[in-house]
């Protein structure tokens, strides 16, 4: 499942290009119930298997979330305010620690090695420190993911893993685990 803070346009337009299935949500404010209005399979293989949501805040993330039963996420970096991961992530571990359910939280701070970003011009050097604090309150692990540092750059150049490769890594790595096991 990917939990898209960019909104539902960017994750219907991520899910085509990958094959995912988008699941098109309305979130009721008033009940704090999470509807799935469609289910949109962009291919028939295993791709299709993952659901991609997008979301228009905070609330309606964390519903997805724990509609989906999540017990393990992956933030991402950004401070722009209409990208939620870090917030979403939070609240949703809140939620979970208070209610016995297991949850852990891997953060990608773009603390370290961070260049000026079209996300980050307006906080400009504040926002560095801020993307590393947001997921300091919520992570139980945390890299820094920007691709700015030069040895993701080359890491990238050599293996292929797209703009952060921490993460690309990591779901490799889980991917692979959860297919040993079955």
């Amino acid at each position: 499942m990917i939990l898209n803070g960019l909104g539902k346009d960017a994750a219907m337009i991520i899910s085509r290009i990958n094959g995912f299935t988008y699941v098109q949500t309305q979130f009721d404010y008033a009940t704090g119930e999470l509807n799935i209005v469609k289910e949109y399979p962009y291919s028939d293989g295993l791709r299709a298997k993952v659901r991609c949501y997008g979301c228009d805040d905070v609330r309606e993330g964390v519903a997805v979330m724990r509609s989906e039963g999540v017990d393990v996420s992956i933030t991402g970096n950004s401070t722009n305010p209409t990208r939620f991961q870090h917030p979403v992530a939070g609240t949703y571990k809140k939620e979970c620690l208070e209610n016995g359910r297991n949850y852990f939280s891997v953060a990608s701070g773009g603390g370290t090695g961070r260049t000026l970003h079209p996300d980050n011009m307006a906080a400009g050097p504040a926002s560095y420190g801020m993307t590393d604090t947001m997921g300091r309150m919520h992570g139980d692990a945390q890299f820094a993911g920007s691709s700015s540092v030069p040895a993701h750059v080359e890491m990238m150049g050599f293996l292929g893993m797209g703009n952060n490769p921490m993460v690309g890594a990591t779901v490799a790595i889980a991917v692979a685990i959860e297919e040993a096991m079955k």
